[in-house]
């Protein structure tokens, strides 16, 4: 089926808009996943920051399982006969590329300005350059589609609020709605990592309590 302009997230346009490269999704998240555990595993050994790794890998699985998400919502959301401005809001606006950096740019500031004992926890008072690269280029997948969930959910609401949908589609988008709030479940596999870091776990926390309440609204409203 043919994509126009503002009908798919910034990452779905990142994967399929590349000419020459012509990978179904599963390949492009299977490659997503491998390349960043394999830098990972190969940085955690180098530089000898095992701890970092459990925390690394189970970053890089949420932001795979994000991935496929993504490409779920983003498929069956196209197959809606919702109206223009509903495919718009949710697509066409990049308001989740808004939202990642915004909660990109806030950890950042935590790490580096705030309180940075969880890289020193992690990777020691003096962490390898690569490792940080590697660290933040992760935690910006982790983040953007923590940004796509939120939005995600924000969107549903106002289907459900603005939008007439026939019986037979009414199903399909609870289902939706619901997979987002198993995606934001998923994110509390980062909760370990982050309980002697109040303000990152309640960040946490509080976003997956969140998408659930307005999920739960939009599917106790459609």
């Amino acid at each position: 089926m043919s994509r126009e302009y503002g009908e798919t997230w910034v990452y779905e346009s990142l994967v399929g808009g590349i000419p020459g490269l012509g990978i179904s999704r599963t390949l492009a998240v299977a490659l997503q996943f491998v390349i960043f555990e394999v830098g990972v595993v190969a940085l955690g050994w180098y530089y000898g920051v095992w701890n970092a790794v459990a925390a690394g890998t189970v970053a890089v699985v949420v932001a795979a399982v994000g991935s496929v998400e993504m490409h779920r919502l983003g498929a069956k959301n196209r197959l809606l006969g919702t109206p223009p401005e509903h495919k718009r809001l949710l697509f066409g606006s990049s308001i989740e590329i808004v939202l990642g950096v915004l909660a990109f740019i806030a950890l950042v500031t935590y790490l580096f300005a705030w309180d940075g004992t969880l890289i020193n926890r992690l990777f020691g008072v003096d962490p390898p350059i690569p490792v940080v690269y590697l660290t933040l280029l992760v935690l910006w997948d982790l983040t953007y589609r923590i940004g796509t969930s939120w939005w995600s959910a924000v969107v549903a609401l106002w289907r459900a609020v603005h939008v007439d949908l026939p019986s037979e589609e009414r199903a399909t988008v609870r289902r939706l709605d619901a997979e987002n709030i198993g995606f934001s479940l998923v994110q509390l596999a980062l909760a370990p990592f982050l309980l002697s870091e109040p303000v990152l776990l309640g960040a946490v926390v509080g976003h997956v309590i969140a998408v659930a309440l307005v999920c739960g609204a939009a599917i106790l409203l459609t």
